[in-house]
């Protein structure tokens, strides 16, 4: 199976293998949100993926860090 490697760029494997990426959406359109939530929308969110999802993403993604 091909890895989808725009999705694959957006993801971040931290040291004890967690998977992190930003929240999607949230590039513009926030101004009339409050400061706490665009703050909120700024910081990278944990994912926690199916093995057959993160078989088909992170295999690839790990490989391409080291």
């Amino acid at each position: 199976m091909k890895t989808n490697k725009s999705f694959t760029k957006r993801l971040k494997i931290t040291k004890n293998g967690k998977v992190v990426a930003r929240h999607p959406g949230q590039n513009h359109f926030n101004a009339k949100e409050g400061r706490s939530g665009q703050m909120a929308n700024n910081r990278s969110q944990l994912l926690t993926l199916t093995k057959k999802v993160s078989q088909r993403y992170i295999t690839t993604a790990s490989k391409s860090k080291n």
